[in-house]
C-alpha cells in the first residue's frame, strides 16, 4: 500500500531558488512505496515566486503532486505552515524552507527511523554527523546552541539542534498540536508542544547544511533570536495549549 510524504514549503520572495528546489525534490527517490506531495504556500511574495511555481506545475509533467496556495496577505512562516498543514494529505510531513539551506536529499535519512518503527518525529541536526556544512556566522551557531540548551532545559529533551528547519513528523503527531506563531518562533513552539505528547518518540539524525548569507537572502535576524527565547518560555511554562 502506497504512503505519501507531504513536503510543506513556505515561500516568500524566493524567485532565485524556488524552481531549483522543486527540481531537486522531484528528482529525489524515496523508499518504495512512498510517494511525494508538494504543498507550496506563497506568502504574498512581491517577486515572481508564485508565477514560477505555477509555470513549474503546468509544464513539469512529473508524477509528483504539486499544489500552490497564495496567501492574500503576508502571514509569516508560521501562518504559511498552518495553511499547508490544512491542505496536506500525506502520512508523513516535512517542512522544507524554499532557500536551499536544507537539501531534499536528506528526506530518506529522516524518514528511515519512522519507517523502521522507532520514531514518531525526526529532527535533522546540523550539529551531528560529518555531513557538509557551510561555514558562516559564529554568533548564529552560538545562538542556536543557546536556544537549544534553553529549550532542552524546559522540555527535558536532549536535542542538539532545536532550531533546525528539517523536522519530519508522522501526520497524526504534527496535526495533533495547534500552532500559533507566525514567524521563526514556530520552531521552539513545535518542540515545546511535541515534547508534551504522551509516549512520543523523537529521534535526531545528522544532516548537511548549506547556509546562505544575508546578501544571498537570509531572513532570520537577531530579533528572531529574542522572540525564540520568549517562545521557549511562553510555550513551556505559561501557555501550554
Amino acid at each position: 500500500m502506497n504512503q505519501t510524504l507531504s513536503i510543506l514549503i513556505p515561500c516568500y520572495n524566493e524567485e532565485p531558488y524556488i524552481e531549483i528546489l522543486l527540481n531537486k525534490i522531484v528528482a529525489i527517490r524515496l523508499p518504495d512505496p512512498i510517494l511525494k506531495e508538494i504543498i507550496v504556500v506563497d506568502d504574498h511574495s512581491s517577486d515572481r515566486s508564485a508565477a514560477i511555481v505555477e509555470d513549474f506545475i503546468n509544464r513539469s509533467g512529473c508524477d509528483t503532486t504539486i499544489r500552490l496556495f497564495k496567501n492574500a496577505k503576508n502571514a509569516g512562516k508560521g501562518g504559511s505552515i498552518r495553511k499547508a498543514l490544512e491542505l496536506c494529505t500525506g502520512d508523513f510531513v516535512i517542512i522544507q524552507d524554499a532557500d536551499l539551506e536544507y537539501h531534499p536529499a536528506e528526506y530518506p535519512k529522516l524518514l528511515q527511523p519512522i519507517l523502521d518503527g522507532y520514531a514518531d518525529v525526526v529532527y535533522g541536526s546540523r550539529f551531528r554527523g560529518s555531513e557538509a556544512h557551510r561555514v558562516l556566522f559564529f554568533f548564529h551557531s552560538a545562538g542556536n546552541k543557546l536556544l537549544t540548551f534553553l529549550s532542552n532545559l524546559l522540555t527535558g529533551l536532549n536535542l542538539t539542534d532545536m532550531e533546525t528547519g528539517h523536522k519530519m513528523f508522522k501526520k497524526e503527531v504534527i496535526k495533533s498540536i495547534v500552532l500559533r506563531e507566525n514567524r521563526f518562533g514556530l520552531e521552539p513552539e513545535i518542540t515545546a508542544k511535541i515534547s508534551r505528547i504522551k509516549g512520543v518518540r523523537i529521534y535526531e539524525v545528522g544532516i548537511s547544511y548549506y547556509g546562505r548569507s544575508y546578501e544571498e537572502g537570509k531572513k532570520i535576524g537577531w530579533r528572531d533570536g529574542f522572540r525564540a527565547i520568549y517562545c521557549i518560555i511562553k510555550y513551556n511554562i505559561f501557555s501550554k495549549k
